[in-house]
């Protein structure tokens, strides 16, 4: 008689086995996930910094202030940021928005799930890497 099929030794050891693994690969993802949502909101602002760059260049003065929270607001023609800078800003997990004069703006990112979380980067400094506020619960 030759039966196949596993024990089940064999099935709780491999239960066992892949809870382990799931244990060690968990944290590990949240933190990338964490640090992918907190380079989506510096690459973004580095990218408003350098279309402002450009519309400074191309008109003398920054745009003072614009607004991006939804698909709706950011491509609203008078007070958008995708359509003022001409970008393509995505607002699942960040708001965008951009005041101050002509003269001298500051970009900010405020992260949807803590409204206390925020990076932000101003026109004179606008090379250097945005800064952030809000403490160990901001990605």
């Amino acid at each position: 008689m030759n039966k196949r099929g596993f024990t089940l030794l064999e099935l709780i050891l491999v239960v066992v086995v892949v809870t382990i693994l799931a244990t060690i690969a968990l944290p590990n993802y949240a933190k990338s996930k964490r640090r992918a949502i907190a380079k989506e909101a510096i690459s973004n602002l580095k990218l408003i910094a350098a279309a402002e760059r450009i519309y400074r260049m191309e008109n003398d003065f920054y745009v003072s202030s614009c607004s991006c929270s939804d698909s709706a607001t950011c491509i609203e023609s008078s007070t958008g940021c995708n359509a003022l800078l001409k970008l393509m800003l995505n607002t699942t997990n960040w708001e965008y928005s951009v005041s101050g004069s002509t003269t001298a703006v500051t970009a900010t990112a405020t992260y949807k799930a803590n409204s206390s979380c925020t990076y932000s980067i101003a026109s004179s400094d606008f090379n250097a890497d945005p800064v952030k506020s809000g403490g160990t619960s901001c990605p």
